[in-house]
């Protein structure tokens, strides 16, 4: 089963109290790609300048990704700083270069075009619609937002998600999109928008799936080690439609063990800084971690 990832790919500045990362890969496009190939083969879209380094390249398609439909274009990558406090909640921005990036139009390779899975990562609404149009008929469709386009592209995220199987954004966004300050109130509200199913991200607290007819909870896994969160809610997403991607039927159960994997894959990126630690793993690791999470889960 195919599985196509459309999303940013850049070179980030990350500082944290636990130090400092100068010049790592980054963006919404690598972290989802990387976590979804542990799972499914990956077709993965993005934009890149003429400085991205050839050993970002290779390990990308060291980890079951293709990159056929990697632009390279004449220019500088995408370019992110930020900090982090001790909450880890949200990141200070001190630095966004966009680059080529604001060039980015994607034209689908063909074989991306016959897709069975989309993920839409952290991008543009416009442009995850526009490649929405060029997929001929995907069996699932999950995408992501953030604040910025809820504030300014508010139409046409609206638009978007009326073509959605699923829905991701966290707390915060849920209540800016709705309105509302229930987080269970803003969920039922993004469902009449068109998704069939919405996630949200809870962090540290975990993530809550809501449809039309029931609600499921899921905590996060307790880890002594976080050096940077860069990515994880990214991290979730690829790790879950990765799963899903290698499943033959979409239930219920499924899409329960689909979430508890994305959460996690999104632990092993917060233990080390970029995708080191991410990128570094094994199947083993994710099954015996998975194992550890029922049994905390278990009552």
């Amino acid at each position: 089963m195919s599985l196509l990832i459309v999303g940013s790919i850049g070179i980030d500045t990350v500082k944290t109290p636990f130090g400092k990362a100068d010049s790592v890969l980054g963006g919404s496009a690598s972290y989802s790609s990387v976590s979804a190939g542990y799972f499914s083969p990956v077709d993965l879209v993005a934009i890149v300048g003429t400085d991205f380094p050839d050993e970002y390249r290779f390990f990308l398609e060291s980890k079951n990704i293709d990159m056929e439909g990697l632009i390279t274009k004449k220019g500088k990558t995408f370019r992110w700083s930020g900090e982090y406090g001790w909450d880890f909640s949200d990141a200070k921005t001190l630095s966004t270069k966009l680059n080529v990036f604001a060039q980015f139009d994607p034209v689908l390779p063909e074989k991306c075009k016959n897709a069975d899975h989309v993920f839409l990562a952290n991008i543009d609404p416009e442009i995850q619609y526009k490649v929405l149009q060029q997929v001929k008929k995907p069996k699932l469709v999950l995408a992501d937002t953030m604040n910025f386009w809820i504030e300014n592209k508010n139409k046409e995220l609206r638009k978007l998600l009326k073509k959605l199987d699923i829905f991701l954004c966290n707390e915060s966004e849920a209540r800016q999109f709705t309105g509302e300050g229930s987080t269970v109130k803003a969920a039922r509200s993004l469902l009449k928008l068109g998704p069939k199913k919405v996630i949200v991200k809870k962090g540290e607290h975990g993530a809550l799936l809501f449809s039309d007819h029931s609600v499921f909870c899921i905590p996060a896994f307790l880890l002594e080690t976080i050096h940077d969160p860069t990515g994880a809610g990214d991290t979730f997403a690829g790790g879950l439609i990765g799963y899903l991607a290698q499943c033959k039927k979409y239930t219920r159960q499924n899409l329960r063990k689909a979430i508890a994997m994305g959460t996690i894959m999104a632990t092993f990126a917060v233990e080390d800084f970029s995708l080191n630690k991410l990128g570094g793993i094994s199947a083993g690791d994710i099954n015996k971690r998975f194992k550890k999470f029922q049994e905390l889960t278990c009552f």
